[in-house]
Order: C-alpha cells, then sequence, then structure tokens
C-alpha cells in the first residue's frame, strides 16, 4: 500500500467515523487509514469549558505532526503517517483502549488539588497514571487491577503501554529541555494496530500543547491550555512560541492558512 501516493478527497464526499472534542476522524484513501482532522475548539473539564479558538488547530497539527515523526524515528510505533494539509494527518485505524495514560514528572494540576503537593514541586520519579475515559463519569482514575478485571487490557498490554510511556516521556523531556521548556506531565492514548494476524500496541491520537503541561524554564509561564483551563489568555501566542522554538515555525512566520473548514 503506497501511503505515500497523494489521493485526497474532498471532505464533503468523506464518510465522518467519529468526531470528538478536538478531532474528527474521516474514512481515509486507503483501507486500513484514517484522516484526522484537528478542529479549534478548546474544552476544559470534559467539555463543560468550551470556546473556539482560530487556529489552534492548524498549531496542535503541526506539533503532533513533528512530535510523532520523530518518534517513529527513534522506533517508537504510532499511528501517524504524514500530514497532509493544515489541519488533517494520514494514520492508521487502531483500537483504541479505552484509557488516558498521564505521565507527570512535576506536581500540578490534579496531583497537587487531590495529594496537597505544592505545583511546581519535582517528583522523586515519574509517576504513571491511567483514567478510564468516560466523560459521563469525568474520566475516573482506574488501577491495574481495574483494567484487567474489566477486560479494557490485558497485563502484558499494560506492561506494553507502560513501556511506551517512559520511552515518549524520555523523548519528549529532551525535545522541550533543548526548547527551554519544562515537561511537567502529559496525555497519552494507545491503540491495538493489527497487521494480519499480528497485534502490537502504538502511541495514537496527538501529542500537543493541548495534552502536555509545559512551563518556559526561565519565567514559569505556562504554555500549554491551562491558559484556557485558568482563564489566562495568549493560548494561541502560546502554542505559537511552542512551534517556534521546536523548529516548527520560522522566527517570524504566522502558523499559516486555517485550512479546509469541517464539514457541518
Amino acid at each position: 500500500m503506497d501511503f505515500l501516493k497523494p489521493r485526497y478527497i474532498p471532505m464533503n464526499r468523506r464518510r465522518r467515523i467519529y468526531e470528538g472534542k478536538a478531532k474528527v476522524l474521516y474514512e481515509g484513501p486507503e483501507p486500513g487509514t484514517l484522516i484526522q482532522h484537528f478542529k479549534d475548539d478548546a474544552t476544559a473539564f470534559n467539555a463543560k469549558k468550551h470556546e473556539v479558538i482560530d487556529g489552534k488547530g492548524v498549531l496542535n497539527n503541526r506539533i503532533s505532526e513533528h512530535i510523532f515523526s520523530n518518534l517513529n524515528d527513534i522506533g517508537v510505533p504510532t499511528h501517524f503517517i504524514r500530514r497532509l494539509n493544515m489541519r488533517e494527518q494520514l494514520i492508521r485505524e487502531v483500537e483504541i483502549i479505552p484509557l488516558e495514560v498521564v505521565v507527570r514528572n512535576v506536581a500540578a494540576g490534579s496531583l497537587s488539588t487531590k495529594l496537597g503537593i505544592e505545583e511546581g514541586t519535582q517528583l522523586p520519579r515519574s509517576i504513571i497514571e491511567f483514567y478510564y475515559k468516560n466523560d459521563a463519569l469525568n474520566d475516573p482514575m482506574v488501577s491495574e487491577e481495574h483494567i484487567t478485571a474489566f477486560g479494557w487490557a490485558t497485563p502484558q498490554e499494560i506492561d506494553d503501554i507502560m513501556a511506551l510511556a517512559i520511552r515518549v516521556n524520555d523523548f519528549l523531556s529532551g525535545l522541550f529541555l533543548g526548547a527551554g521548556i519544562r515537561l511537567v506531565d502529559f496525555k497519552i492514548e494507545c491503540g491495538r494496530l493489527w497487521e494480519g494476524d499480528m497485534m502490537r500496541i502504538v502511541v495514537a491520537d496527538e501529542i500537543s500543547p493541548d495534552s502536555c503541561r509545559l512551563w518556559d524554564i526561565r519565567s514559569k509561564d505556562k504554555m500549554d491550555k491551562d491558559r484556557f483551563r485558568r482563564d489566562l489568555g495568549g493560548l494561541i501566542e502560546a502554542y505559537t512560541e511552542v512551534a517556534r522554538r521546536l523548529g516548527i515555525l520560522g522566527e517570524n512566520e504566522k502558523p499559516g492558512p486555517a485550512g479546509p473548514r469541517l464539514v457541518q
């Protein structure tokens, strides 16, 4: 299957597979592929807070492409194939495991609130947490016992997921440190990629300032979705700065055109 051969399908001729809070999945040009479209919607607290911020989807697409391409290059398996345009990327179709995998390096957010640890405290070691993906239940934290008991993943799959999370954390920590950014924590999702009778666990969804906590090393300014959650403002400016520091945008370059609009 030649994934590099261009074959663009107009949006009004695509079959919509799934729409989430920040992305839409469309049927891909080849069997086993999907097109992932990044929206401008910003949500927090399981969509209780919602706003459309022009250009956010473009930046998240570019940043996530950069990160996933690098993960592929170092041998971390992902669903990513290539970016199609400013808002879309071609991905492999995977069976998503209904878990959010959170890796924490520094105390922040719910960890600080629930355990009374001062925000910004360096953790003695990175902590991996699992949350069951269910908006109606506010994505509750679950244990490995819950995961295996309810059949969301097998013990071997949990081991594979944790190994991937550690590798992604090592890579992202170095990537952002080189850009003067502290990786506080991040969230990934994983899926089962079937290739004939063979299955492997891969990193899926996206990795962007929407799914990471990123602080400027010197000023400690927040460069992530906390700017929206906490009404700090300047979300697009922060995301643009992340893209510039990673070398995705030139010094005076703007994110670019909005790209194709979401079909209503």
